[in-house]
């Protein structure tokens, strides 16, 4: 599952995730990933932390706090600018994160690969 509310950032990782053999479940918004959430149960789930409606972090924490869903591992994705966030994020439990404008949409795909196999 990609939760990312920039539907160019959204588009690139959703090409090279799919180019890589993976499906994909897509949300805009935390409200959306939770309602898809219920329709099915992703392998792994990228989260941005900055979203409308409901964030990354709110969305966390709601993964970690029902059964069906808190080991689904998550990597948080997110800008430079949001390390508090991140701390946070980590200490809720999520399993990674990544600083979008560091990785290439290749490398992303590596660090989703290399969760997975684990």
């Amino acid at each position: 599952m990609l939760v990312e509310d920039d539907a160019f950032v959204c588009d690139i990782y959703q090409t090279k995730l799919e180019q890589e053999g993976y499906k994909l479940i897509l949300a805009n918004n935390g409200l959306e990933a939770m309602k898809k959430l219920e329709e099915g149960i992703p392998d792994l789930i990228l989260l941005d932390i900055v979203m409308p409606y409901m964030d990354g972090l709110e969305v966390l924490k709601k993964l970690k706090a029902e059964e069906k869903w808190k080991k689904i591992p998550v990597i948080i994705l997110t800008n430079l600018s949001q390390k508090e966030e991140v701390e946070e994020g980590l200490g809720i439990g999520a399993d990674d994160y990544l600083i979008k404008s560091h990785f290439t949409p290749s490398e992303v795909v590596e660090k989703v690969k290399s969760m997975l196999e684990k």
